[in-house]
C-alpha cells in the first residue's frame, strides 16, 4: 500500500511539468494571441477621403462634418458649400419646383440625424418645403450633382429647436437625382 501512495503521489507531483512541457512543444510554431482578436474586414468601416470629398459609405460623417474647409464656397447669407461630384444637367431647380434627392445630414460632432440612403429610398419633396440652408443649396445644383452644404443655425432650425430637431451647424450631403414636373 505504501508503494501505491508513493507512486500516485510522485505521479500527481510531475503531472504539472509534463502538462507544461507537453503544451510548449506541441503549439512551438502557433502564433500566440498578444491582445484582442483582429476585426474582421466587414467590420471596419471604409476610410473617408483624405480631400473630405465624397465618402464610400453616404452615411458616415465626413472628417469635415466640424466645419467647412478653406475650399468650400461661402455665401453671403452663410451657407458654406462644396461640390463633391460634378452633374451632368443644365438647368438648376427653382423654389417652385419638386426634386427628387439622396441626402445624409450630421451634426457638427458627427451624428447621423437623417438619411434618405440609410431608408434605402429617396426623397422626393418641393424645394420650398425645406429649411433655408438645404433650400438655397438646391437652386445651386444640377441633375447628378453631389454636394456638401454646411448650414448655420440660423438657416437651419436654430440653436434650441423645438420638438427633437438638431441644433446648430447642420451638414449634409445632397445628391440632386432629379426635378419632378
Amino acid at each position: 500500500m505504501a508503494m501505491t501512495t508513493t507512486r500516485l503521489l510522485t505521479a500527481l507531483a510531475l503531472a504539472p511539468l509534463l502538462f507544461a512541457a507537453c503544451a510548449s512543444s506541441q503549439d512551438a510554431d502557433a502564433p500566440r494571441e498578444t491582445g484582442p482578436p483582429p476585426q474582421l474586414a466587414r467590420d471596419v468601416p471604409p476610410p473617408a477621403p483624405s480631400d473630405g470629398g465624397e465618402q464610400t459609405d453616404p452615411t458616415l460623417a465626413p472628417p469635415d462634418v466640424g466645419g467647412p474647409p478653406a475650399n468650400a464656397q461661402r455665401l453671403q447669407s452663410g451657407l458654406a458649400t462644396r461640390v463633391l461630384r460634378a452633374g451632368t444637367g443644365t438647368s438648376h431647380p427653382s423654389e417652385r419646383d419638386r426634386v427628387e434627392v439622396h441626402y445624409s445630414g450630421w451634426t457638427t460632432d458627427g451624428r447621423l440625424f437623417d438619411s434618405s440612403y440609410q431608408r434605402g429610398t429617396p426623397a422626393t419633396f418641393p424645394v420650398n418645403g425645406v429649411i433655408a440652408g438645404f433650400r438655397e443649396g438646391l437652386t445651386l445644383m444640377v441633375t447628378g450633382e453631389k454636394r456638401r452644404l454646411w448650414i448655420p443655425a440660423n438657416l437651419a432650425y436654430g440653436d434650441s429647436p423645438k420638438g427633437g430637431a438638431p441644433a446648430g451647424m447642420l451638414v449634409f450631403d445632397v445628391e440632386l437625382l432629379g426635378i419632378v414636373p
